[in-house]
């Protein structure tokens, strides 16, 4: 079967991200004063349990990026091909089966039957109200009430085991990888790993992958058979929701990062150096821009794209393109509004930097302006910058998911945390409640925001020259103070 490659705009922007991280590690493994702090990054073990969970998200957001539209079947082979209007991705081919199975309604976590009663005929011809059989959860059990316990437990334990397989070739590949490097054996390698002597925590980032390996497996051998997060109003797999929104998520974290970094970057840097009117003039414009409420801006320009939209749609011809365009927008949006806070602490470092003996010299010297900040000034605020584009990656997935619950976020028809929770919101109010949308939105989107934090906080305390002059001085005083119990110990001994 051919398929028809499509490109969204999000999906270029995304691609470009990759080129950048790519090079930048590229240029950073070169520099050795930038590999510095980079190294303690990747001795914080919190850091790289994080860095850990943020990758899995990550290769599944790469996978829901590569878009194609399959062929339709034609009888006819000299025919032209046909393609299908619907635009699908990788990940979308990988979870065939969840995409594919759908049920008439709602139906609870891993359950048999429908959460509601309907009226069927049995046998005899009477009629009575029941709780309808599923046409996929459950449908290989001759008897639920006998048979669900029992193959529940067996397909836990077949995951468990088959996680606990592949974790072992991961540990073991590792071994073999450091124990080449090390010049020793395996068995030494493993030691050093299990007591935790080596550079980078491996032990914390194996024990990571560990419950990441043995979670998957369960979820992928339960979910062969059942709705691990049940479904919706439409009958489809929560589980297929939760995993489609990851990217929405990831999308407006980064993408916002490109748009808001050079305001924040330009402006912050040319508000401290130059000083005078330029000052006044970009203090005046994100002072004016903090006094609008961020969602009527927002609500604002998204109904104005999506009025664009819909009096040009031969330029959109399926709802994904419509989608992405919105998405896009809303990433512009949420970037022209957000960079003014990063703005403020640049433009304050660079007030600081300025006055320094070197700056003044090269002043003295007449080196141009546009040499001293990129030279000097730029350099001496990117910890700075770092340090602010992780920290607030958080803040736009929550962002997300607050104006998608308001209705001025992404498209109804994007998968989305923000989504799901605005459609939980009505579902709560049924009688019974219907509570796994919501719990299955709020334990992705936690677990993808606690991740990000942890690694924020290990990247600001390898960059924050504050926190790192702090810790400096903390570890001097306890060398001191051993060193004063040493010599007490040696004058009593003696």
């Amino acid at each position: 079967m051919m398929l028809l490659p499509v490109v969204l705009f999000t999906d270029w922007l995304v691609l470009l991200l990759v080129v950048v991280i790519a090079l930048t590690v590229w240029y950073v493994r070169r520099k050795e004063h930038l590999r510095t702090p980079w190294r303690r990054v990747a001795h914080s073990k919190s850091g790289m349990v994080g860095l850990t969970v943020l990758l899995v998200f990550v290769v599944i957001g790469l996978l829901d990026s590569l878009h194609f539209r399959p062929q339709l079947p034609n009888p006819d082979p000299n025919a032209k091909a046909a393609y299908a209007v619907e635009v699908l991705s990788v990940l979308d081919v990988a979870l065939d089966t969840l995409r594919a199975r759908r049920e008439k309604t709602y139906s609870a976590p891993l359950a048999t039957h429908l959460y509601a009663k309907e009226t069927i005929e049995l046998g005899d011809g009477r009629q009575a109200r029941e709780y309808p059989r599923l046409k996929h959860g459950g449908s290989h059990l001759a008897d639920p009430e006998q048979d669900f316990t029992p193959d529940v437990i067996q397909r836990v334990l077949w995951g468990a085991a088959a996680g606990t397989l592949a974790w072992a070739v991961l540990t073991a590949l590792l071994c073999a990888l450091l124990a080449r490097r090390r010049g020793a054996d395996i068995d030494t390698a493993w030691s050093a790993i299990w007591r935790g002597e080596t550079e980078v925590p491996w032990n914390a980032i194996l024990v990571t992958a560990g419950v990441l390996l043995v979670g998957t497996a369960v979820i992928v051998s339960l979910g062969a058979g059942y709705f691990v997060f049940g479904t919706d109003k439409v009958g489809q797999d929560v589980l297929y929701q939760a995993l489609k929104s990851i990217r929405t998520a990831l999308v407006i974290g980064t993408l916002t990062t490109l748009v808001m970094l050079p305001f924040a970057i330009g402006f912050g840097i040319m508000a401290g150096y130059f000083g005078g009117w330029i000052d006044d003039a970009i203090q005046y414009v994100y002072t004016t821009l903090n006094s609008i409420p961020g969602v009527l801006l927002i609500a604002a320009m998204v109904l104005l794209v999506q009025l664009y939209i819909d009096t040009h749609p031969e330029s959109y011809p399926t709802s994904m393109q419509r989608a992405d365009l919105r998405l896009l927008f809303l990433c512009f949006i949420l970037g022209v509004t957000t960079w003014t806070g990063l703005c403020r602490l640049l433009r304050g470092e660079t007030l600081k930097l300025k006055e320094l003996e070197y700056i003044q010299a090269a002043l003295a010297f007449g080196v141009s302006h546009a040499r001293i900040i990129m030279r000097h000034i730029l350099p001496n605020v990117m910890h700075i910058v770092l340090i602010s584009v992780v920290m607030e990656f958080s803040a736009l997935v929550l962002a997300e998911a607050v104006l998608s619950y308001v209705g001025v976020g992404v498209d109804p028809s994007m998968n989305s945390f923000g989504t799901m929770i605005n459609n939980a919101r009505l579902e709560m109010a049924r009688e019974p409640m219907v509570w796994w949308s919501l719990a299955a939105a709020f334990v992705f989107m936690f677990v993808l925001v606690l991740a990000a934090n942890l690694f924020a906080d290990a990247v600001r305390d390898a960059f924050d020259p504050r926190i790192r002059s702090r810790a400096l001085t903390l570890e001097r005083l306890r060398q001191l103070a051993a060193a004063a119990g040493s010599g007490r110990s040696a004058e009593r001994a003696a």
